[in-house]
């Protein structure tokens, strides 16, 4: 379990420092600013997954993340309106960059496992991708006709 806690806290701090990188280049927030948030959502993280370790049930890691965050956003809570300042200088595109870029490189590292798949499943999410697309494009057309924006 340590080891594994030793690896996730590894990972978070290289989300966290891309994250403050992308935060200062994409939406001009300065790193100092946003380290206050960033350290928070790291260490709600890290507290989740000591969490979903240490319990036996097979809850997902991201029911304890959530509930922690949510529970410490409330208002009335205290240190809620720290924690909410602070996360307000993370903009949460800032975030999915990283996320991403880890994903990727996860499922770039299986790539045998992804061929075993065969050609089928690049057809499926070829056609998923491409539905996700044309639904997004007709429901913002829609919306924005009916908004007399176009």
């Amino acid at each position: 379990m340590l080891n594994t806690i030793r690896e996730v806290t590894f990972v978070f701090i290289i989300v966290g420092i891309v994250t403050l990188l992308g935060n200062w280049v994409g939406y001009n927030i300065l790193p100092f600013e946003a380290l206050p948030g960033i350290a928070a959502l790291v260490l709600i993280c890290l507290i989740g997954f000591v969490i979903q370790a240490a319990l036996p049930s097979k809850i997902p890691v991201i029911v304890y993340i959530a509930i922690l965050s949510v529970v410490l956003a409330i208002p009335g809570m205290p240190g809620s309106e720290k924690f909410v300042k602070w996360t307000d200088q993370v903009n949460p595109l800032a975030i999915t960059t990283p996320v991403l870029a880890y994903a990727g490189i996860a499922i770039g590292r299986s790539w045998t496992d992804f061929t075993k798949l065969g050609w089928k499943t690049i057809v499926v999410g070829m056609c998923v991708l491409l539905g996700t697309f044309l639904g997004s494009a007709i429901i913002a057309e829609i919306i924005l006709r009916a908004q007399g924006i176009i």
